[in-house]
């Protein structure tokens, strides 16, 4: 897989979208903040459209980006209830058994919940594009067929492909943080980038599949 392939098309994608076209951006900003809207344009470049969609349809995109919301959110309700469990758990155990039992059952919990973490990170991608190309909450949740894809662009391929993608988004994001006041403001601004840049660099490892 060639990463920096990946990475100059998805900028390029993203550049073709917003640049030069600042009412679509400032649409694209208004949709970030009524995120519904946006996870519904992910959604249509989860299908391929190539260059970027238009903004049309507004219903449309508001449907859409519930649904792929309720595939996230069911994703990760595994995730939520071990956090509780977690929380809970230790708070009981240091009531019943002091400290160190609270230690030890919280780092327990806290292992098990990074694991599980991690596990539905690298299913729920594929799981959406499956979701937003087949249009069948059963395909979302069709797990042989998402590790068989998987399996197709190769685990060690697919991993490193998220980990570049994490690593690019988070050095950037990071080195605004580090701008006061301004940087928060380029965040914002530049949220939808980011968004349009890991759906299509998430697309392009999709189709990567042998």
């Amino acid at each position: 897989m060639e990463y920096g392939t990946l990475l100059g098309d998805s900028f390029e994608y993203t550049k073709e979208c917003l640049v030069g076209k600042w009412m679509k951006w400032i649409l694209l900003i208004i949709c970030s903040i009524i995120f519904p809207l946006i996870y519904g344009y992910a959604m249509r470049i989860y299908k391929g459209a190539t260059p970027a969609p238009e903004l049309e349809n507004w219903g449309g995109l508001f449907i859409d980006g519930i649904k792929l919301l309720i595939v996230g959110i069911v994703y990760f309700i595994p995730v939520f209830i071990v956090a509780f469990l977690v929380v809970g758990g230790s708070a009981l155990s240091g009531i019943a058994g002091g400290d160190v039992a609270a230690l030890g059952a919280m780092g327990i919990g806290m292992l098990v919940l990074v694991v599980l973490t991690i596990i539905i990170a690298l299913i729920v991608p594929i799981a959406y594009i499956r979701f937003a190309r087949m249009e069948s909450f059963g395909e979302a949740f069709n797990f042989g067929a998402i590790f068989e894809h998987i399996g197709k662009i190769g685990w060690i391929d697919y991993i490193i492909a998220i980990l570049i993608m994490g690593i690019v988004l988070g050095i950037i994001q990071f080195i605004l943080m580090l701008i006061p006041i301004l940087g928060q403001l380029l965040l914002f601004i530049l949220m939808p980038a980011f968004i349009i840049f890991a759906a299509r660099y998430m697309t392009l490892v999709y189709d990567n599949a042998a």
